[in-house]
Parts: C-alpha cells; structure tokens; sequence
C-alpha cells in the first residue's frame, strides 16, 4: 500500500512558489532554467534590489568581463526579463540595467521553489 504524499493547506504560499507547491508537485517546476546559470542567477540578483544599474557597475559586482556580462544580459534582455537602455553621462556613453516586471516575477517564483526544495520542500 502506498501513500500518497499530502500538501499542507497554504505550503509553498509564504514563500511565495508559483504553481508547482499549489499543485502539489515538487517545486522544482518553478525553477526558471534560464536562471540556473551562476552569472545570469547573479545579474538578476544583483538587479533585483535596484530600479537601475549601469553596466559597469554589475559586472563589477558580479566579478566578469564585458563580453560576459554582455552575452549573459542579451539572453536575459531576450526572455523579456532584463531592460537595457544606452545614453551618455556627458560625453561618455552609458549602459543602463534594470529588471522587467516579469523578471522581477520570474526571480521571486525561482528563489521561492530554491527555498521549498531547501527546506525540503514536497
């Protein structure tokens, strides 16, 4: 006789996980794979806390090279997760940064199922 795995009433809704705990299955289908690579996981944790940043900025924090930075940027630019934005500061060009309402979405439902697995999640 088996037995079937029960969910607690509101599991997963602290947290705020997505579907997957509401459903009752693991949370790891709330992983973002987009997210699952350390450098992009790391610009959007980066972003997260911040209305902008400039480019150099985050690849400072994020401890990478432009060329990095930039093609790890373009794939979160092209998942419609990432915003950027060119302008000058004076004469020197210039690289905004900022996290799309659903990014911000995105990121919130990640850390969540990373939280519920953590923690042992169903």
């Amino acid at each position: 006789m088996t037995q079937e795995p029960t969910v607690e009433e509101g599991a997963g809704a602290e947290g705020g996980a997505g579907g997957a705990a509401k459903r009752g299955g693991h949370p790891r289908h709330d992983l973002a794979p987009l997210l699952n690579a350390p450098v992009r996981l790391s610009v959007v944790a980066a972003l997260a806390p911040l209305d902008k940043a400039e480019f150099g900025f985050v690849r400072d924090l994020v401890e990478v090279s432009d060329s990095v930075l930039s093609k790890q940027v373009a794939a979160l630019e092209e998942a419609g997760w990432v915003e950027v934005r060119k302008g000058r500061v004076g004469r020197r060009p210039r690289t905004w940064l900022s996290l799309t309402a659903e990014g911000r979405t995105v990121y919130q439902r990640h850390l969540a199922a990373l939280r519920a697995i953590a923690l042992g999640g169903p």
